[in-house]
């Protein structure tokens, strides 16, 4: 069964973004789209988008992240795979999941000189709920300018990849 692949942009992103319009132009399968609004707005167009299109893979970056991750956790028979790009989950609306556990495999990046979310609370929080995580820490910033072209982004996107 072919893993259907959806790329969900940060607070201030778009789908004309520079990370959606990479994932267009090399994986035209790929939904990207755009969520505004409130978080409960953005779920609802998320779970709209990937109504009965099983299993996923996931890319959330920053805001993006925290709405993979919120997903996988309603939803774990539903997700293949999170792959989280300065996943913003140290923000409030993520409280209430600080103590779950989550089996889901999820592989990480977040730059060392994040100054929008910072490092050392995500990194806590991804060791403590992610049971099958991989966690990269690159030298990069939040949007991972010098790290988001150079991943082996075939390799993550392939449904059979789960661990290095």
């Amino acid at each position: 069964m072919n893993s259907t692949r959806i790329f969900i942009h940060g607070l201030e992103g778009s789908s004309q973004g520079t990370k959606a319009r990479f994932f267009r132009a090399g994986y035209s399968d790929m939904i990207v789209d755009d969520f505004k609004g409130s978080l409960g707005q953005r779920m609802d167009k998320l779970y709209n988008l990937v109504n009965n299109k099983t299993p996923l893979i996931m890319v959330g970056s920053s805001y993006g992240g925290l709405m993979a991750t919120l997903f996988a956790y309603r939803n774990p028979e539903a997700v293949k795979k999170l792959i989280l790009l300065a996943p913003a989950l140290s923000l409030e609306e993520f409280t209430p999941y600080l103590t779950k556990k989550i089996d889901v495999p999820v592989t990480i990046y977040h730059g060392q000189n994040d100054d929008i979310v910072p490092l050392a609370p995500v990194y806590d929080i991804a060791k403590s709920i992610f049971q099958n995580l991989i966690f990269n820490i690159v030298n990069d910033d939040h949007v991972l300018r010098h790290t988001f072209t150079s991943l082996n982004w075939d390799d993550l996107l392939e449904s059979r990849y789960l661990l290095p």
